[in-house]
């Protein structure tokens, strides 16, 4: 089969195209025909050697993918050949850069009619981890006030309109341009900030009538975190989900004291671990897809062989929306 490995940590061209064996399941294991691969900026830290966790080599990225069922180990009881389904692999066994690919059936979620091989594998990193940072960490609570940085992003767009599905009462949204911002407006954000100026802290204390936000979603990281740090209402929560600007950040515990306030660390691989409540959030998920009250953004479409285009693509920051991986294409 065709797939997509590097051996090396480097930019997007130790990215190579490669021939690798077709895995066989066995016990609960299934083959999935991979239709597509989620892109995330997980795969380009995994390339670059600065993954949370150590990445070996050599690897093939990619852990985000939707295909069909085409064989079946020994004790699979749950999933049949044919079926449409929609997963996410392990953390250091992720082969979804190929053609084919390995999974659990226990990890396995049907992918409903109404939604497209794309639609599917553009949800499940993202869309999970919008959905448990507001919900399961943040404890987002009716007619409160959610702060979401990198609103235009793929996270971000998701939690916004989660974050109105579950009853926020007010969404300020933060991106870096005018066009970000209104993606985000697009998508149900109520007040837009630009936070490349240097006072939009104040502006978004203006907007909360000097009381600051309840939760908000933080994975820039650097100056970032301390000014987001200082929107918090007492009581409020900032849930830290990634350190896109590779700085690292020194705070005072005791700061927190004063207004009661929390500083939580999220990590997906860690809800994947509770698989009752990954199965039932990303079925969750779907269904909001599938009603329409959900919408996502895909932003490109390209063949598995333009991996390294893709990935110079994401990290450039010129792309709104998913932009996802097909082979055979």
């Amino acid at each position: 089969m065709k797939a997509i490995q590097f051996t090396e940590y480097g930019g997007p061209e130790v990215l190579k195209l490669v021939e690798l064996e077709k895995p066989k399941p066995t016990g609960r294991q299934v083959l999935i025909e991979i239709k597509a691969i989620g892109v995330n900026y997980a795969d380009t830290a995994r390339r670059e050697g600065r993954y949370v966790i150590p990445t070996p080599l050599p690897f093939v990225p990619g852990a985000e993918v939707a295909g069909i069922v085409c064989e079946v180990g020994e004790e699979v009881t749950s999933v049949q050949i044919g079926q449409r389904v929609v997963t996410l692999l392990g953390s250091n066994n992720a082969t979804g850069y190929a053609e084919y690919t390995i999974a659990d059936e226990r990890g396995l979620i049907r992918i409903p009619d109404e939604i497209d091989f794309y639609q599917a594998a553009a949800l499940p990193l993202q869309g999970l981890s919008a959905y448990h940072i507001l919900k399961t960490m943040g404890r987002l609570e009716k007619d409160e006030t959610v702060l979401i940085h990198a609103a235009a992003g793929g996270v971000g767009t998701i939690a916004v309109q989660l974050a109105k599905i579950f009853g926020a009462g007010k969404i300020i949204a933060t991106a870096s341009t005018n066009e970000k911002l209104e993606v985000a407006k697009r998508y149900g954000a109520d007040i837009l900030v630009n936070y490349t100026k240097k006072d939009w802290v104040n502006e978004v204390l203006a907007h909360t009538d000097g009381l600051g936000v309840d939760v908000a979603l933080e994975m820039a990281g650097g100056e970032i975190f301390h000014q987001t740090l200082s929107c918090l209402a007492p009581f409020g929560r900032l849930i830290i989900y990634g350190v896109a600007s590779g700085q690292l950040t020194k705070m005072t515990p005791s700061a927190l004291m004063a207004k009661n306030l929390s500083v939580i660390g999220f990590f997906l691989p860690q809800i994947m671990r509770k698989r009752q409540l990954y199965q039932s959030s990303l079925q969750e998920l779907l269904s909001y897809v599938q009603t329409g009250v959900l919408k996502l953004n895909i932003g490109g479409i390209y063949p598995l062989e333009e991996a390294v285009n893709v990935h110079q693509l994401l990290q450039g920051r010129k792309t709104i929306g998913k932009l996802i991986l097909v082979p055979n294409e």
